[in-house]
């Protein structure tokens, strides 16, 4: 626009009152055959008139003919451009965005497909993209110019990186891979893999790759079910028990596939004209406990054992067998202590157990993990006979006559616990073994011929049992039936002294246990008595006709 000779003021409103004009006039962008109108209005196009009439005198000398602008001074994607124009910026990435995916056309780089097992070179394709930078430029400009002439947007070519005479090689390769089978071998065994499985097993080139590889989905599936044929967890020297004894089961090393090393040594034989054989890389993994650790370990006999008699309910035998499994093979280090708690855990319905009858509280009860005493009853007495010491024992709170008088033991995770310490100076094995009616348990170790004397003290009442009486509205007032004749409070306690081989006192240990007295339990009447019918000399009167009549007189019969 021509504004010479015009004040600065009236050039800027001169300039101002035309872009007002065109505020609402599209421009009309292309490219790649695709049109779109913008208007400078949605976009939040404004430009500075003032800066840009000032500019144009600082460099001119003064006001003369302005075409457009000499620099874009905006903000775009970190670009900085004069003279200052404001553009809603998340507008304008719409617009761009919206071009870009008209536009765009991503490349394709030349590949190899299979037409059955026969490897084809796929050609690749051009692409192009828009040029986002200069494209924003753009649009800003034309939006803010005072004319209307159609812009073509930057368009760039995308060509494949990757043509067909860059995968001449590859394709050989994969016609050798896929000409013959090849077998794999492994300690002697071997497995023929044929052409149509190796056709699974190749990663062909694509996407730019050029080689040849093992490798895919398909390769990933077949190797996972190789490895369950090959894999083999390590196994500990273990120790098994048989009528004559106890001995060592000797220790297994652990096998495992070794993808990635197997993979490579089959990509070798398959671009092998003739030497089509690969080994199965295994990787070999060392037991923790080795058979020379576990004859070192001097478990060669039968320290103690003892057996409990069990039953009830299924679910206190349920019980009974899934701790006795918890604390079977515990292996217990020269010095350690063996805790109960700690080798069987928290008793939860998530490891199995059910609610049985238990003692809580003194009182008996059901509750989950009932049944549990029983083993802990069993392990105590095998350490009391093995004449280890008894670092700590509860007793229940009531007596119970089937276990032995004053050698019970309960346990409640994690406060009450058993434990006792293995001071033989070699390790001690703990085995349970269960059976229908009865729980034995064992340790094994190196023999200490200790010798247990047992001295146990009269079972004392020493307490009667309190009376509760129960209410029964079955019953007679007056009448009492006895449900339970109750147990009085009892005591006891067990010696014992503990001799070495050579008939030394080593140990001398008194345990003391007190019972709870159980309650007599009397049903008491409360039933009311019948009340009997009231006796009077009440004389009833019953009126059978409510009319009188009178009696008729009976007439004198002649005599005869």
């Amino acid at each position: 626009m021509d504004v010479g000779g015009l004040s600065a003021a009236d050039a800027r409103k001169l300039l101002e009152r035309r872009s007002r004009a065109l505020a609402d006039v599209p421009v009309v962008f292309t490219a790649a055959g695709h049109t779109w109108r913008l208007r400078p209005r949605p976009m939040g196009i404004d430009v500075d008139w003032r800066a840009a009439v000032g500019s144009a005198a600082r460099e001119g000398g003064g006001l003369g003919p302005l075409r457009g602008f000499r620099r874009i001074e905006m903000r775009v994607f970190g670009a900085d451009v004069a003279p200052p124009v404001r553009v809603y910026e998340a507008a304008l990435t719409y617009e761009l965005d919206r071009f870009a995916r008209a536009v765009g056309r991503p490349r394709s780089e030349a590949s190899i497909q299979l037409r059955g097992l026969t490897p084809v070179v796929v050609p690749g394709r051009t692409g192009r993209t828009l040029d986002r930078t200069a494209a924003a430029e753009l649009v800003v400009h034309a939006l803010a110019g005072l004319t209307r002439e159609p812009v073509a947007l930057p368009v760039r070519t995308d060509r494949p990186r990757v043509v067909p005479a860059d995968l001449g090689a590859a394709k050989t390769q994969v016609e050798t891979a896929l000409s013959a089978p090849v077998r794999l071998q492994l300690d002697g065994t071997r497995w023929r893999v044929p052409r149509w499985r190796l056709a699974g097993l190749l990663s062909l080139p694509q996407h730019g790759r050029r080689e040849l590889r093992i490798g895919g989905p398909a390769a990933d599936r077949w190797f996972a079910h190789l490895a369950q044929t090959i894999d083999r967890p390590a196994r500990d020297a273990d120790f098994a028990v048989t009528t004559a004894g106890i001995r060592v089961v000797p220790a297994m090393s652990g096998d495992s596939l070794d993808v990635a090393a197997t993979a490579r040594a089959l990509l070798v034989a398959v671009l092998s004209p003739s030497a089509r054989v690969a080994t199965i890389a295994v990787q070999r993994y060392a037991p923790r406990r080795s058979t020379a650790e576990a004859r070192r370990m001097g478990i060669t006999g039968l320290v103690s054992t003892y057996e409990t008699i069990y039953g009830g309910d299924p679910n206190r035998i349920h019980n009974v067998q899934l701790v006795a499994h918890l604390v079977d093979r515990h292996l217990i280090a020269p010095g350690q202590e063996f805790s109960f708690n700690r080798a069987t855990g928290d008793r939860t319905a998530a490891k199995g157990f059910r609610v049985a009858p238990v003692i809580i509280n003194g009182e008996l009860k059901t509750g989950l993990g009932g049944g549990v005493c029983q083993v802990s009853t069993t392990v105590f007495n095998t350490a009391y006979e093995a004449g280890l010491p008894i670092t700590s024992r509860t007793n229940h709170a009531l007596y119970i006559s089937h276990y032995p008088q004053g050698r019970d033991a309960t346990v409640d995770y994690p406060s009450v616990d058993l434990r006792f310490v293995n001071d033989t100076g070699h390790w001690l094995l703990l085995r349970t073994f269960v059976g229908s009616s009865s729980l034995v348990v064992s340790l094994y170790g190196t023999p200490t011929h200790r010798r247990v004397v047992t001295e146990t003290a009269p079972l004392e009442a020493v307490g009667a049992p309190p009376v509760q009486r129960v209410p029964d509205p079955t019953l007679a007032a007056g009448q009492k039936v006895i449900e339970s004749s109750g147990e009085p409070a009892r005591k006891t306690s067990v010696r014992r002294r503990v001799y070495d081989a050579n008939g030394k006192l080593i140990q001398d240990n008194t345990w003391f246990s007190s019972y709870r007295a159980e309650p007599a339990v009397v049903r008491v009447g409360t039933k009311k008595k019948p009340k009997k019918p009231a006796t009077t000399s009440t004389t009833t009167t019953t009126t059978t006709a409510t009319t009188t009549t009178t009696p008729k007189k009976k007439k004198s019969l002649p005599q005869p």
